[in-house]
């Protein structure tokens, strides 16, 4: 786009591939995400005195940060993002809740509104049926979120989680759903603009994960039907509509029993937004900037069309080290996007994802053979990754099968070689 980049890095990251490839580069503090990358002064002051005229806000840290969005709006710069008031809006997940349910999404049955009462919520538990799940208001990542299956268990459980919320996200608010049993876990990419134009780019799956921590992500679902598709992409768009969304986002859904329920809203871009590129060959990070400068989509509804399956594999460290020997694979249909190189040092700190690895192909069959071949390609010396595990997912008849749910992980890695 022509587009003049320019990094925030803490001392931590000074050595690292976005700090050596970008047009400028501005150290923002010590290692520690609070003295750093959580540090809102100091990313303001880097874009004000480095000359930006935009912050894009990434997929961590403050991307979904209300406060910080106004914080970069006062200071005379532009929020690659939603409006501050959509983010806290969906930030807080009893009242994104609310509002899907105002605009006819379907929610999962639960309590309505947060948790004020235990003695009050353990009755709406009882009458719901058990078990049941209480999350984390603010939450995300599974932090604050507790299954509840005997309710004996049920008062105590929301204490704990409660406390957990409060110490992950300084905001103790929990809610309570009916606990749906293995779903699948099924989120649409959604696009907007200031102009109130709102388009869908169909689906991802990302119902393998670890501790709710997703590994594989794959579009076309193997569980979504067009007439499916057809509905959820109309009710997404409609509430991103009445939401007046301008920018990425992302409305996840639990999928059971040919019936969807809403999750949750992302109100940023997501790690796994290369699957949607792949199949439909729409630039979402393009697409973002243009919104957030005023322009309209360049895309209508009707031009998007899913082309083909992709899929993205994971790489995450286990242990911090040194890379002695990275060879990243390639060939066609083939995306890696990693901030290694022989030489780096993998720091303790922040996420430990490494590496995202997507295959594109026309059929599901050949884009996981692909994929199975390019994790037998990369070559990743240095520090111990979850590869192996991916490449058992992917070879797996469970998941080639198309027919499981969110603890599939668990049977992939009890099944038989």
């Amino acid at each position: 786009m022509g587009i003049t980049s320019i990094v925030v890095y803490s001392e931590a990251d000074a050595h690292s591939l976005p700090v050596r490839l970008a047009d400028k580069a501005v150290c923002i503090g010590p290692p520690p995400s609070s003295s750093s990358y959580l540090k809102m002064e100091n990313l303001i002051s880097a874009a004000v005195l480095s000359g930006a005229d935009a912050v894009h806000p990434g997929v961590g840290f403050l991307s979904e940060n209300a406060n910080f969005a106004r914080e970069v709006e006062k200071a005379g710069l532009i929020w690659i993002g939603p409006h501050p008031d959509t983010i806290a809006r969906m930030g807080d997940k009893v009242q994104a809740k609310l509002t899907a349910k105002q605009y006819g999404v379907p929610v999962i049955p639960g309590l309505e509104g947060s948790v004020e009462d235990p003695e009050a919520a353990k009755k709406a538990a009882d009458e719901m049926g058990y078990p049941v799940i209480i999350k984390a208001a603010s939450g995300g990542g599974g932090k604050g979120m507790r299954i509840v299956r005997d309710p004996e268990d049920f008062i105590g459980t929301l204490r704990i989680a409660s406390s957990e919320a409060q110490a992950s996200f300084n905001d103790g608010t929990v809610y309570l759903e009916k606990y749906l049993e293995n779903p699948r876990h099924v989120e649409i990419q959604i696009l907007g603009d200031s102009h109130g134009n709102v388009v869908h780019l169909g689906e991802r799956d990302c119902s393998c994960q670890e501790n709710h921590q997703k590994l594989v992500e794959e579009s076309p679902s193997t569980v979504v039907t067009p007439e499916m598709r057809k509905n959820m992409g109309e009710d997404a768009v409609r509430l991103f509509k009445g939401l007046e969304y301008c920018g990425a986002g992302t409305i996840e859904f639990l999928v059971t029993e040919g019936a969807y329920y809403f999750m949750e809203v992302n109100a940023r871009v997501q790690v796994e937004h290369p699957v949607t590129e792949m199949v439909t060959g729409v630039d979402i990070i393009m697409e973002q900037i243009r919104v957030a400068s005023g322009l309209e989509l360049g895309i209508r509804q009707e031009n998007v069309r899913l082309d083909g399956y992709a899929v993205e594999c994971r790489v995450n460290a286990k242990a911090p080290g040194k890379i002695s020997d990275y060879l990243p694979p390639g060939g066609y249909g083939v995306r890696v996007e990693s901030f290694l190189y022989n030489g780096y040092s993998v720091s303790p700190f922040y996420d430990s994802m490494v590496a995202k690895v997507i295959c594109y192909a026309q059929t599901r069959d050949e884009g996981l053979d692909r994929m199975n071949r390019v994790l037998d390609e990369l070559i990743l010396v240095g520090i111990p990754t979850n590869i192996d595990i991916q490449k058992k997912i992917i070879n797996s008849k469970i998941f080639r099968s198309g027919e499981y749910g969110t603890d599939v992980l668990t049977h992939i890695l009890a099944e038989e070689d």
